[in-house]
């Protein structure tokens, strides 16, 4: 679903925020990519999302390049980022609609799917109201819906759990494993390293923009916790 193909990101002045990266992330897998603040993370997810170009390598969605195919790979993905970055002139439904209508949601799935996510996110009594008198919380709820609802094949998030009160954050770990096991994969970041080992089959460690290392969960951790495997490969590699 998303191949991450030897990409390098040069910043001005020639340092390399990611350097020679390989991913591979399969339909169904929930992909956890985690590294210190600067690792690469960000900047990473930007050049998957076609935010920012990259230099060297290629990154594949659904078999298509971000390169060749902006348009093909990003109606087929969403992404939420860390602040989420809203139009906040606008009512949270107003800006569910506007995104149903960019990605051409039908009017019965649109509204079946904004009732069903408001609720389970407990947003539905603000959807009224102009997204500039949400909280940090209620914007990060808000733009979780929005990427839901045209059930895109690929859901791209940055550190997804910040902001989130404890039932929205085991909410949308359940939406998450549901996308799954209807044939989507997820790639996300997060710091939150024991959310990542319980809810990811894969990971990848990132450090200076160098992948240390990858694999299963299972496999990579071999009886240890993530936390150590991670401590281990932040001072030692």
């Amino acid at each position: 679903m998303l191949q991450i193909k030897n990409i390098t990101k040069r910043y001005k002045g020639g340092k390399e925020a990611v350097s020679n990266l390989s991913l591979d992330i399969q339909a169904g897998d929930i992909y956890g990519f985690i590294g210190h603040n600067g690792a690469g993370k960000t900047t990473t997810i930007k050049a998957v999302v076609g935010i920012i170009d990259f230099d060297e390598g290629d990154i594949l969605i659904d078999g298509e390049s971000i390169r060749v195919s902006p348009i093909n790979c990003k109606k087929k993905l969403a992404y939420i980022p860390d602040n989420p970055d809203l139009y906040e002139h606008l009512t949270g439904i107003q800006y569910l609609n506007f995104v149903g209508d960019i990605f051409e949601v039908s009017a019965k799935d649109r509204e079946d799917k904004i009732r069903r996510y408001a609720n389970d996110f407990e947003i539905t009594s603000v959807l009224g109201d102009l997204i500039s008198s949400y909280s940090h919380g209620m914007k990060q709820k808000l733009a979780i819906i929005s990427a839901l609802i045209h059930d895109p094949k690929l859901l791209i998030l940055d550190e997804p759990f910040v902001g989130l009160d404890p039932k929205a954050a085991i909410i949308l770990k359940n939406t998450m494993r549901s996308l799954c096991e209807q044939g989507s994969a997820i790639f996300f970041s997060t710091h939150v390293l024991d959310v990542a080992e319980k809810l990811c089959n894969k990971i990848a460690i990132i450090k200076n923009g160098k992948l240390m290392a990858s694999g299963n969960t299972n496999e990579l951790t071999k009886g240890q916790s993530l936390e150590d495997v991670f401590m281990e490969v932040a001072d030692h590699a």
